[in-house]
């Protein structure tokens, strides 16, 4: 792990370098299409170049190093409305990968988002992200996923919350579907969504040799879903938020319920139940230069036979940041993250204006059969810290160092984690 954050930082130094040889150019607005320019674009449209050493960490898949190049184009109010990022980067799981991720932000209620990657060693990923809320004045909201892709690093370690270190195997999770959903807003804070969701997954030989198969260390009887399974749910939500953003709230609360049901009469490979309550709060201090965060989430699976990937799972970078994504599988979880977000100083270049936070975390939670049967010894308690470069109101990188009983884990990659 020392190591892995000795190339860390000297990658650091090296894209603060490149940084500095990042420019600037004005491009006639004629030459980009829609959605790279929107109506609110100048004639001439600012796009900003900026060189970057790539280095991502997870404990599934290892270091990443490459590089990218970033094309930042900007509206007539010097805000971002495209961002475009080929990018090529090397694994030695995974062999060279290739790479080309653009997000789009044509007006402030809708957001486009694309990522085109294929590895030479089984790798490949290939998604559409959609959020309009343009519809009905404004009060219906569309989401969409959609995705195929190839994940040779993906881990299972077994059920229940202390499954030891020593019991874990690796595959290869391929999966193509869609995750659907249309929200009406009801009032001026509350929300209701109807969901569906789909996805066809096959269980296969990964890309980390040193591991054993999954299959040569559980059988189908004791891991359900592990020669591959099809799952087709539908789902209800109620949401209540007084956000003031939805990619980098600094102030307001945020709680949604939600039912899931999965039937074999749909297509699905068993009958089960997802329930979940989610409960988060932004609370800004000194002009919103400290912002604590909290999360509260309780996840319950309900059913036999259920597959594995579809039960109730904790660990990765956006939940348990001790661990690797998939860590901990049971019935039921339990998780409370607590961050707080402080902006250590603001940096323009090349007129792009970024906070720079600094953001110590604690996580706390565990896997269960269910809540009212669990217990201290139970829950894991993952202290960490975290880097953030924000360019608002659409741009999040981040680097997160959580630690686990496993040892620490280093995760680096887009958006807040809640």
């Amino acid at each position: 792990m020392i190591s892995h954050l000795a190339i860390c930082f000297s990658y650091l130094v090296l894209g603060l370098s490149l940084l500095l040889a990042g420019c600037t150019s004005y491009i006639p607005h004629d030459v980009f299409p829609y959605p790279t320019v929107n109506g609110t674009s100048d004639k001439e449209v600012k796009v900003v170049t900026i060189p970057l050493p790539v280095i991502a960490s997870s404990p599934n898949e290892g270091i990443t190093a490459g590089a990218l190049a970033a094309f930042l184009l900007h509206d007539e109010n010097d805000n971002i409305n495209a961002l475009l990022a080929p990018q090529v980067n090397h694994n030695n799981n995974f062999g060279v990968t290739s790479t080309f991720y653009a997000a789009f932000y044509p007006s402030p209620d809708r957001f486009w988002e694309t990522n085109l990657s294929k590895s030479t060693i089984i790798n490949e990923d290939y998604e559409f992200r959609l959020r309009d809320k343009t519809f009905l004045d404004k009060k219906l909201e569309l989401n969409l996923f959609a995705f195929a892709y190839s994940d040779g690093s993906a881990r299972f370690f077994g059920f229940n919350s202390k499954t030891p270190v020593q019991s874990e195997t690796n595959y290869t999770d391929t999966e193509i579907g869609f995750n659907l959903s249309v929200g009406y807003d009801i009032g001026k804070h509350f929300q209701v969504v109807l969901g569906e969701r789909y996805r066809d997954v096959e269980i296969e030989p990964g890309a980390v040799t040193g591991i054993p198969y999954i299959k040569h260390r559980f059988t189908a009887l004791s891991v359900p879903g592990i020669n591959g399974f099809v799952a087709h749910a539908q789902r209800i939500s109620l949401v209540y938020s007084t956000l003031d953003s939805f990619t980098a709230p600094t102030f307001g609360g945020f709680a949604k319920l939600t039912f899931e049901n999965s039937s074999k009469a749909l297509g699905g490979a068993a009958d089960y139940r997802h329930y979940e309550g989610e409960f988060k709060g932004f609370i800004p201090l000194d002009n919103a230069r400290y912002i604590s965060v909290f999360r509260l989430v309780y996840n319950q699976t309900l059913g036999e036979n259920v597959p594995f990937l579809e039960q109730s799972i904790l660990g990765g970078e956006n939940s348990l940041r001790g661990y690797g994504r998939n860590r901990f599988i049971d019935n039921s979880y339990f998780l409370l993250n607590l961050e707080e977000r402080i902006r250590l100083f603001r940096w323009e270049i090349f007129n792009v204006m970024a906070d720079w936070e600094l953001a110590p975390f604690i996580d706390m939670g565990a896997v269960m059969e269910r809540l009212d049967r669990s217990n201290g010894r139970q829950f894991e308690f993952n202290p960490g810290i975290g880097f953030r470069a924000v360019v608002r109101p659409n741009i999040i990188g981040r680097v997160d160092i959580g630690i686990g009983r496993d040892g620490p884990a280093l995760f680096v990659g887009l958006g807040y984690p809640f």
